[in-house]
């Protein structure tokens, strides 16, 4: 079952852009353009931190990791 996100006029021309730039725009892109005060930003902000900030891990390796779960998990990353 897919659910149908209606976004207001301006971020659905972002997504018609991103569209017709990669030729598919995944689900989790759209999910963080609909609504964003209330998902999309916090969620950025919080991917930012476990993806840039202190870490033993490299930001490099932070990226290997999720390109192979995503791998794993058949997600497009």
């Amino acid at each position: 079952m897919r659910l149908e996100l209606h976004h207001d006029a301006e971020t659905a021309e972002q997504i018609r852009e991103l569209q017709e730039r990669d030729g598919y725009v995944s689900d989790i892109s759209r999910a963080l353009r609909y609504r964003p005060e209330l998902f999309g930003q916090p969620f950025s902000e919080l991917l930012q931190e476990v993806m840039k900030g202190p870490s033993e891990w490299t930001e490099a390796e932070r990226e290997l990791f999720a390109a192979f779960v995503s791998l794993r998990e058949q997600c497009p990353f």
